[in-house]
């Protein structure tokens, strides 16, 4: 969240939700004047409650954009039908390989020599949505789980807030489940390959 931010992409925020209250970036949010809400889902007997109610204070704001920034959430579908082509998340991985958890341990023990990290919309199948960009580093002898991970949390930083300003700048385009980049020649199968730092 604060790297697209900081990267002045054009976005204007209209809110930063979190659903916990504890969450460190609702506290930065605040210092540089964005408005923030917590909406704890453990408040919620059910997901589909929770959804719903965050659903209605999404609707408030009137978003062209849910931009998911650590939302470590699962999505009911109706909450995601409610946003169609909307909610953008970004993976720890080069998807479709290693959805879910623990992406850097799986890249790790499958022994592949890239990893990285995809920006892509979200559909109801996890990880699974039509991908708007991705970010490749390279899995170095020797790696840990931090070493790479931190690598990937990098180029993060820098595709997540490229992506949000092709959206901004009303470059970003739909064929079925593909997605295409006005002027850039970036559809949903090609990299954006920013530096790989060691």
């Amino acid at each position: 969240m604060r790297a697209i931010v900081e990267a002045k992409t054009g976005l204007e925020v209209a809110a930063v939700i979190s659903n916990r209250p504890d969450a460190h970036g609702l506290e930065w949010a605040a210092a540089q004047g964005l408005g923030t809400e917590v909406l704890d889902h453990k408040a919620f007997a059910t997901r589909e409650a929770f959804d719903s109610a965050l659903a209605e204070r999404v609707e408030r704001h009137r978003p062209d954009l849910i931009l998911l920034a650590g939302f470590m959430r699962i999505f009911t579908e109706g909450f995601i039908r409610r946003f169609p082509r909307r909610i953008v998340n970004i993976h720890p991985s080069l998807l479709p390989a290693f959805p879910g958890l623990r992406t850097h341990a799986q890249a790790l023990a499958a022994g592949v020599k890239v990893h990285g990290a995809t920006v892509h919309l979200v559909t109801p199948a996890l990880d699974d949505g039509p991908i708007v960009a991705q970010g490749v580093v390279p899995v170095l002898a020797g790696d840990s789980e931090d070493r790479l991970a931190a690598r990937v949390l990098a180029v993060e930083h820098r595709i997540y807030p490229q992506a949000v300003r092709w959206f901004v700048e009303g470059r970003v385009e739909f064929a079925g489940n593909a997605v295409h980049v006005k002027g850039t020649g970036v559809s949903g199968d090609s990299l954006v390959s920013p530096r790989n730092s060691p």
